[in-house]
């Protein structure tokens, strides 16, 4: 993939030669993720987006602490969507002003630590609500919350829709000005709002149209708000091509139209700081799941090659993660780059289902027993997205090369 470099037939994750960094690694399989693509990703998503747009990671895509760690000095705040992912927040120096909580099912215990913490919590529920305003109560602490709204519409063709019609996230747009009433009422410190309409989109002009009508709807419902809006979380859902025919996402036009609506944004948010929130499309790039080959069969005229990863390292590169039609994820045999003797594969897992699959009828250098196998476009949503339990196999390594 154009994100790495190769030398001598070899893959470069963070300029180490891929065998270097299995060694590193102390076993197979594993996850690398390449520093130097993350800091390009966001320099130049900087470049092209307004200057004065704050870019906030979502450490639900890549947790690694170490992951973390490095975006923490890149961008401008971190979203978590659990406790834990809370504490290594907080363990990576960020303020707990350049902190959100998102997810409809914050339990009362990770309440308590958020509100303990001094972090922005993205209230998505009364009950929300409610139990924040009993811990405010009996603690003496003043929250910090801002309301997650679910519009009244989706962000078109993107991966997964979060918006729109009835959902689990969010307070229905039509129900916030109530909510945001309440909060008055309680003496909860009011920071702002966050509009997340979808994720996974390659198209810049349903990006466009979602972020407008997010805009609209964020304009309106300052109207009602308790105080000064200090946060406007308008969310990302920018994608990463993976598989034939896509696209990479292009930036101009979402550029364009930012620039058009800020000011009038800030004309009417004096104070609020816009946030970009994002994913996948930092650090989704730069990562690859890496398997060894432990067989190389032949049935009936079709080539295997056996891997000691699989699906329950890597469910989406499997295809068992949403796909409807499986297709493959970009992979390679990274100590072969380049070699021009080649034959088509099957690249399959050790577990005993037919589902088990990392490639299908790919064409690929021809591979022997020790070999590294190599899935590109697994930076997120890999490692703590898979089922990593099943079958009592052992669990894929975490490096940061």
């Amino acid at each position: 993939m154009a994100a790495f470099e190769v030398r001598e037939r070899s893959l470069l994750i963070g300029g180490v030669p891929l065998p270097e960094v299995a060694r590193r690694a102390g076993r197979t399989p594993f996850y690398a993720y390449d520093r130097q693509v993350m800091t390009r990703r966001v320099q130049a998503l900087r470049e092209a987006l307004p200057r004065d747009l704050s870019v906030h990671y979502a450490m639900k895509a890549n947790p690694m602490p170490a992951v973390v760690g490095h975006m923490a000095s890149l961008v401008d705040g971190l979203d978590v969507a659990s406790g834990r992912e809370l504490q290594i927040a907080l363990d990576a120096g960020v303020s707990a002003a350049d902190i959100s909580f998102a997810g409809p099912g914050k339990s009362p215990a990770e309440l308590e630590m958020a509100v303990a913490a001094g972090i922005t919590i993205h209230l998505e529920s009364e009950t929300e609500l409610t139990r924040v305003a009993v811990i405010a109560e009996r603690t003496g602490k003043t929250p910090c919350v801002a309301v997650r709204v679910n519009p009244d519409f989706e962000l078109k063709t993107s991966g997964m829709k979060m918006s729109g019609g009835p959902k689990v996230f969010g307070v229905d747009a039509e129900c916030v000005p109530e909510m945001l009433g309440r909060i008055d009422e309680l003496g909860l410190h009011f920071r702002g709002f966050h509009i997340f309409s979808g994720s996974q989109n390659l198209r810049a002009e349903s990006l466009v149209e979602a972020q407008g009508l997010t805009l609209d709807l964020a304009l309106r419902l300052a109207d009602h708000a308790p105080g000064p809006v200090e946060t406007l979380n308008i969310g990302g859902g920018f994608g990463i091509p993976y598989f034939p025919g896509d696209q990479p996402l292009t930036l101009g036009p979402i550029a364009e139209q930012l620039e058009q609506r800020l000011p009038e944004v800030r004309a009417r948010m004096p104070r609020a700081e816009i946030i970009l929130e994002l994913g996948r499309y930092l650090v989704g790039e730069a990562g690859v799941y890496v398997a060894e080959i432990l067989d190389r069969k032949v049935s009936r005229g079709r080539v295997f090659l056996v891997t000691n990863g699989g699906l329950h390292h890597h469910l989406a590169a499997s295809g068992n993660f949403g796909q409807v039609i499986r297709k493959n994820y970009p992979v390679a045999i990274g100590n072969r780059m380049g070699e021009t003797n080649t034959e088509v594969v099957d690249v399959v897992g050790p577990l005993c289902t037919p589902l088990d699959v990392l490639g299908q009828q790919v064409e690929l250098p021809r591979a022997e027993i020790g070999d590294l196998v190599v899935v590109f476009q697994s930076g997120a949503y890999g490692y703590t997205a898979s089922p990593r339990g099943f079958l009592s196999h052992p669990e894929p390594a975490e490096i940061l090369v």
